[in-house]
């Protein structure tokens, strides 16, 4: 809800600022790398984010399978 509050507050013509989704440094529009709904400084945090989200996975199947 309060990023519908940020986009109606925004005037038209400006830009929101975005924030990357790895490491959550200000994204501007010259730099702006967007994939799987997010906005990344770039490939490299794209890949550190994935690397991540794959890690975390497989931890939490390791932990199921101990149970």
């Amino acid at each position: 809800m309060a990023d519908t509050a940020n986009a109606q507050a925004a005037a038209p013509g400006e830009e929101q600022v975005k924030n990357c989704g790895s490491c959550g440094k200000p994204v501007k529009r010259l730099k702006r790398f967007y994939r799987n709904g997010k906005f990344y400084c770039n490939k490299v945090c794209f890949k550190k984010w994935k690397l991540k989200v794959k890690t975390e996975a497989a931890e939490a199947a390791a932990g199921q399978e101990q149970k």
